[in-house]
């Protein structure tokens, strides 16, 4: 008997990879290990993820192949900010500073965030 996967995007054949990307794998880590931390109970976490995947409903996106883990990623910024473990601003900072650092990184190439990176505009 075949266990359903646990997300929309999980293979339910134990030969398949789990996550499609690295960054899904880490969000998903994040994810437990806040709450093993204590910052928020399941419940909390369920209601975060399911706003977000209903505030993407309501706006008609289509649902791709990565959109689960985007909401993932989404909600875990926002309880993040919820519960004042970051700022919104702080989020927004680093993602920015992620994404010039992915910019500037050959394909192929493991990205490393610099200390220029966090600087606006940078």
């Amino acid at each position: 008997m075949t266990t359903p996967p646990v997300s929309p995007d999980w293979p339910s054949n134990a030969d398949e990879p789990v996550f499609s990307k690295p960054w899904q794998a880490h969000a998903f880590a994040m994810v437990l290990r806040l709450h093993e931390q204590g910052l928020f109970s399941w419940c909390e976490w369920a209601s975060a993820l399911a706003a977000q995947i209903g505030a993407a409903q309501t706006r008609d996106e289509a649902g791709l192949g990565d959109t689960y883990y985007r909401h993932w990623l989404s909600a875990l910024e926002s309880i993040v900010a919820a519960k004042g473990a970051s700022s919104a601003a702080e989020l927004e900072r680093y993602r920015d500073a992620w994404d010039r650092a992915a910019d500037r990184t050959p394909h192929g190439q493991p990205i490393e965030l610099q200390p220029h990176d966090l600087e606006r505009g940078g």
